[in-house]
């Protein structure tokens, strides 16, 4: 021990323990501390009690003699640490020559463990730039697979380690197989063993038990996780084909089986899969199904999401039936049938094959779809941004399309509710850009709408907004069910349930269109306040017949306002309209059920307020319906 410690110790100002930690941090050693990291000893000032170090971030930085024994652990010439500090360009040369033993440098240094982002921590910022490390990461963690001596664990918050003694990659596989308890844990170690199935030397005896655990985990998970079954018997499959020397343990546990067993909920299935599976088991239906593959495969197209679409669409190229998906995609659209994921798809593959279905009806079955989906937003979105955001799409639609079936294509984009105002005005200039002639029939329909302003009670705007969202939420979602468990029975051309439920989804988009349409237009009121100098809406009218002095009265109230029996009309009524505007003392001709009269207004009134809430009849709200 340094005998200027030693002194301090048999004075009492040291502890022998701090003297002999002390000890090891002379001038020029280095150190870790563990908040402020690597560091350097610049010189002892005992008699002052302190000892400097020099840190990154802290040069010359003073340290109690006690404190810096309790919290600075030396560290030998050969931690890695150490030498970057003292030869930084000898590190770097190592780095691009040997980068195996930089890691076992680094894991060495570390106590034989570290995580990727522990090694990149030290590597980073002075031997690589962020860019550099990724690049080198990548090869060095191959080279180190190679090596043996190191164990690279399959999650990447798990340490690398350093082992004593080199294992080769074949009985590392095999271990990591082994470690694996959850199926899908096992699969993936599986994936690996195929990569790198010639790593094994006796692959018949070394890999055989793989095969059996395998199969007997995919029969023990298919009742639960039929997903993980089918992965993992499409991994055997894949390491049989790599390795012709092993053979099966369950007869008769093959994917094409899986799939008809499965039939009833493949569809539920699929989603699950990764892409490349999904489509091996979609390229199996034929043997799976046999002669009804082909129908299946289009119930997967109805009711799949829009990778299946794609997916089924390859498989159908690759078998030469692309002439069945292309007539019925052609069924689909004159039916307006087709999902939005289907006509996405079509949309984005349009050109070759597909062209010949690029027509006026696409765009009708377009809007019949986002009708149908509105009460689900994400795909009727998708729909509706494809078509507003594709600006050659309606000149591909109605390339070659006379001007009678863009008019018929304008009347229907013009009453459907699948688009807001702005989105139609921009559909529809891209139409007259190839059409000008139908410019005119396109402003007079918005000067029409826009002149069919409806003034309504709050009361009876309450009810027709109740009516229409019973309708989305309820009445249409129903429906789409129906159909969709209709379509599942077969064949469309003799299918009743379908036709039937199609014809339902007619009536029911038609009423949320005139809905959506009357609510678009509907301005309400409370009747508050009316001007009871002329008869006007909110007022109580009093008549008298001249010749028999009989009275009777009639309370003028909203468009949807009407109780006959007790004299309440609509202002839109014939009656109404020969009332509004005159004043007292004028004679009217009403036309009545008994025929034509005169009578004088003797009075007028104003009728009660209604009563509804003003929450319900938020005219805030009713413009969010409108729109």
């Amino acid at each position: 021990m340094d005998a200027e410690l030693q002194k301090l110790v048999e004075s009492g100002k040291l502890t022998a323990k701090a003297a002999e930690q002390l000890d090891k941090l002379k001038p020029g050693t280095f150190c870790l501390h563990k908040s402020w990291g690597f560091g350097r000893v610049s010189e002892w000032n005992l008699l002052l009690n302190q000892i400097i170090i020099d840190f990154a971030g802290k040069k010359a930085h003073p340290m109690q003699l006690q404190y810096a024994a309790e919290n600075l652990a030396a560290i030998p010439p050969e931690h890695f640490l150490a030498r970057k500090a003292s030869d930084l360009d000898a590190i770097k040369k190592l780095a691009r020559e040997a980068p195996a033993a930089i890691v076992r440098n680094i894991l060495e240094s570390a106590g034989g463990n570290a995580t990727v982002p522990q090694i990149a921590e030290w590597l980073i910022g002075d031997v690589f730039t962020e860019v550099e490390w990724k690049r080198w990461w990548e090869s060095t963690k191959k080279l180190l697979k190679k090596d043996g001596h190191f164990f690279i664990p399959t999650k990447k918050n798990e340490p690398i380690q350093l082992r004593s003694a080199p294992v080769s990659p074949a009985d590392e596989l095999l271990a990591a197989f082994g470690r694996a308890r959850r199926p899908k844990e096992q699969g993936a170690a599986l994936d690996q063993i195929i990569k790198l199935a010639d790593e094994f030397k006796e692959p018949d005896k070394q890999l055989q038990p793989i095969i059996a655990a395998i199969e007997n985990a995919a029969a023990r998970n298919q009742k639960l996780h039929p997903e993980l079954s089918f992965e993992l018997l499409l991994g055997r499959d894949d390491l049989l084909a790599r390795i012709p020397q092993l053979r099966t343990t369950h007869v008769g546990l093959t994917v094409a089986k899986m799939i008809a067993a499965e039939e009833p909920r493949l569809m539920s299935i699929l989603p699950n899969l990764p892409a490349a599976k999904e489509k091996r088991i979609l390229q199996a239906l034929p043997e799976a199904l046999g002669e009804r593959w082909m129908n299946y495969a289009l119930r997967l197209i109805y009711g799949s999401g829009a990778r299946v679409v794609s997916q089924i669409a390859r498989v159908f190229a690759e078998l030469g039936e692309e002439a069945e998906l292309r007539a019925a995609f052609e069924r689909s659209i004159r039916e307006h049938s087709a999902t939005s994921e289907m006509l996405i798809w079509l949309c984005k593959e349009r050109d070759g094959a597909w062209r010949e279905l690029i027509t006026p009806d696409l765009l009708t079955a377009i809007l019949a779809a986002v009708e149908r989906d509105q009460h689900r937003e994400s795909r009727a979105n998708r729909l509706r941004d494809l078509v507003l955001e594709d600006r050659e799409l309606i000149g591909d639609m109605f390339a070659g399309a006379g001007v009678g079936v863009a008019r018929d294509t304008v009347r229907r984009l013009l009453i459907t509710p699948a688009f807001d105002e702005l989105t139609k005005r921009s559909l529809l200039a891209r139409i007259v850009k190839l059409y000008p002639e139908l410019a005119m029939m396109i402003t007079g329909g918005q000067r029409e709408e826009k002149a069919a302003a409806l003034i309504v009670s709050w009361s009876s705007l309450a009810k027709r907004r109740a009516e229409h969202e019973e309708l989305v939420k309820k009445k249409i979602p129903e429906n789409s069910k129906e159909i969709a468990l209709a379509r599942s029975y077969g064949d469309l051309s003799e299918n009743f349930e379908f036709k039937a439920a199609k014809q339902m989804q007619a009536v029911l988009m038609r009423r949320k269109a005139e809905l959506e349409q009357a609510l678009h237009s509907a301005r309400g009121t409370a009747f508050e306040n009316p001007d009871t100098s002329r008869v006007s809406i909110g007022t109580i009218v009093t008549l008298r017949e001249p010749d028999s002095g009989k009275e009777e009265t009639y309370t003028i109230l909203g468009a949807w306002d009407g109780a006959p029996e007790r004299h309440i009309i609509s202002y839109q009524t014939a009656i109404g309209q020969a009332l509004m505007g005159h004043k007292v003392g004028d004679v009217v001709t009403l036309n009545k059920d008994e025929g034509a009269g005169t009578s004088e207004i003797v009075a007028i009134s104003a009728a009660p307020i209604d009563q509804t809430p003003v929450e319900v009849g938020d005219p805030a709200t009713v413009d969010a319906v409108s729109a």
